[in-house]
C-alpha cells in the first residue's frame, strides 16, 4: 500500500470522505482525548459514547451541521495497532479527529463481490491515508474502515456516528445475504480469516493478506 496524505492529496482521499475545514474548533475535544482517556500500549478499546465528549460546544456543532440535526454520539477509540483485521461499514456519515499521526486503512463497499451468496472483498484493493494530528475527517457511507493504525507508538481519536451505532446487535431472523455480516447496530463487519474478530464468530469476508504496516506500506520519498 502506498500512504498518501489526507491533507496534501485530497484527490485520492475523495471516493472515501473528505477532510472537515478549520472553522470546526477540536481543541478541546482534543484535550479531553489526551488528559480523560486511556491508550492502551498492546490493543485498542473503543467506547462509542463518552459524556466528557458529547458535552462539549463542537459536539454540537457537529449534529447541527454535519449531521443535519440528527441524534449523535461521540466516543473514542484509542491504542496500538499495525494490522487490518476487519473492514466495517455504517449506514451514515462518521467523523474521526486524530489526536495523533494514524494511518487509515479503507476500502470501497463498491468493491465488495458477491459469489454463491458469500460476500468478499480483497484486501489488494485497500488504500492507505495518513491522517495528521490535529484533522478531523468524514468518512462517507460507502467507506469499509475500521481501527486507525500507526507506524510507532500508540493512538487517541474520537469517533462520531450515529446514536447507537457500534452497540448491541438487534435480534434479527436473517433474511438475505446482507443480514449475514451486520455485527452490531449499525455495523455490517468483514474479517479477515486471521483476526480476532473471526476467532469471536464475525463474518470472514476479507480475502488475501492481512495487512500490516510494518511489511506493506510504502511511505512514498
Amino acid at each position: 500500500m502506498i500512504l498518501h496524505n489526507v491533507l496534501t492529496e485530497p484527490e485520492a482521499f475523495a471516493p472515501y470522505g473528505r477532510v472537515l475545514p478549520d472553522d470546526y474548533d477540536f481543541s478541546q475535544l482534543i484535550g479531553v482525548l489526551n488528559e480523560n482517556t486511556d491508550a492502551p500500549a498492546d490493543g485498542v478499546v473503543y467506547v462509542p459514547s463518552f459524556d466528557k465528549l458529547e458535552g462539549l460546544p463542537v459536539f454540537l456543532d457537529l449534529r447541527d451541521r454535519i449531521f443535519g440535526g440528527l441524534t449523535i454520539q461521540a466516543g473514542y477509540c484509542n491504542g496500538t495497532n499495525t494490522t487490518l483485521n476487519a473492514l466495517e461499514c455504517h449506514r451514515g456519515i462518521e467523523v474521526l479527529v486524530a489526536a495523533d499521526d494514524i494511518v487509515l486503512m479503507l476500502g470501497k463497499k463498491q468493491n465488495i463481490e458477491m459469489n454463491d451468496g458469500d460476500y468478499t472483498l480483497d484486501t489488494s484493493t485497500i488504500e492507505a491515508f495518513l491522517v495528521p494530528a490535529g484533522t478531523a475527517v468524514l468518512y462517507y457511507e460507502t467507506t469499509m474502515h475500521y481501527a486507525p493504525a500507526t507506524t510507532k507508538g500508540s493512538f487517541r481519536t474520537a469517533i462520531v456516528l450515529v446514536e447507537g451505532t457500534n452497540t448491541g446487535k438487534p435480534l434479527i431472523h436473517p433474511g438475505n445475504e446482507e443480514d449475514r455480516i451486520l455485527w452490531a447496530r449499525n455495523k455490517w463487519l468483514l474479517a479477515h480469516p486471521d483476526s480476532p474478530e473471526a476467532a469471536e464468530g464475525a463474518y470472514v469476508g476479507l480475502s488475501g493478506k492481512n495487512l500490516d504496516l510494518n511489511e506493506d506500506l510504502t511511505i512514498p520519498a
